[in-house]
């Protein structure tokens, strides 16, 4: 009887050691790093060099409006006028594009900078802004 106690102990001794291996090598494979850091000036091994990409130019008004200010200015989102509404945006106009830009990129009332695009050049938010109007005449 003791030896097929010991028998069993040992069998399962063996089968927890390597369920406790499988575990362990799981875990190990979840926490290896996705890649490595090559500095300049090192031997990389054969990792790609970056390169660089030719810009295709400032996107245009009516897709930096889908990409960032279609959130407020369909919904009228904090206040901000709908586009295509020429009653609300008729007093902004009149104020002229100079500032509808310069409130545009520096932010007014509740619409951050930008609208929140801090990526966007002034020519594209310029951009938008001309389409908003376009729109909403």
């Amino acid at each position: 009887m003791k030896r097929v106690l010991a028998a069993v102990l040992v069998g399962f001794g063996l089968t927890a050691g390597a369920v406790l291996a499988s575990v362990e090598d799981e875990i190990r494979a979840r926490i290896q790093p996705v890649g490595e850091v090559c500095m300049q000036g090192e031997e990389c091994g054969s990792a790609a060099a970056p390169t660089e990409t030719a810009s295709s130019g400032p996107r245009s008004g009516s897709e930096v409006y889908d990409a960032v200010c279609m959130a407020c200015h369909t919904t009228g989102a904090a206040g901000a006028p709908v586009i295509g509404d020429a009653d609300a945006w008729a007093p902004r106009i009149d104020k002229g594009l100079d500032t509808l830009v310069s409130h545009a990129i520096n932010g007014f009332n509740a619409m951050p900078a930008k609208g929140g695009c801090a990526s966007c050049p002034d020519e594209e938010i310029q951009a938008a802004v001309e389409h908003l109007v376009a729109e909403s005449q």
